[in-house]
């Protein structure tokens, strides 16, 4: 049987919710476990110390899977998810220019070119020593 204070069932996952109160603090609470929060200047800081604050509750809590829940204004999940969605594009777009990058070396050094990694990079626009690394992927 639990200790008193304990949750009755473990569970292996808790939604912890973060929101900033009026002096700036963020304080951290687990949902579904009534009672069990904590606070801290940083959100990682609220995030280590709400998983001892779970362990006061639940016998699992140092290997349960803590999902934040981070409380924000809409202009600034916004202004993330523009970020983030602009983020992937451009990694995409960066592993394609990786990939032309590769095939425009390989043309440059092999075949009837056989140009030498410094003129390569003059005509890339890249270093001497990236051309090489291209040429070795």
């Amino acid at each position: 049987m639990p200790g008193e204070g304990m949750a009755e069932e473990p569970m292996s996952a808790y939604t912890v919710t973060y929101e900033r109160d009026a002096s700036g603090w963020w304080v951290a609470s687990v949902r579904r476990v009534r009672g069990c929060h904590t606070q801290g200047r940083t959100v990682e800081e609220a995030r280590r110390r709400i998983r001892e604050a779970l362990a006061l509750f639940v016998k699992d809590a140092a290997s349960a899977d803590l999902i934040d829940d981070v409380r924000l204004p809409i202009a600034v999940k916004r202004a993330i998810r523009e970020y983030t969605t602009l983020r992937k594009k451009a990694d995409a777009e960066d592993r394609r220019a990786s990939a032309a990058a590769r095939r425009a070396v390989r043309a440059l050094r092999e075949g009837e070119l056989k140009m030498s990694a410094r003129d390569a990079a003059a005509l890339l626009g890249l270093s001497h020593q990236r051309v090489h690394q291209l040429a070795h992927e």
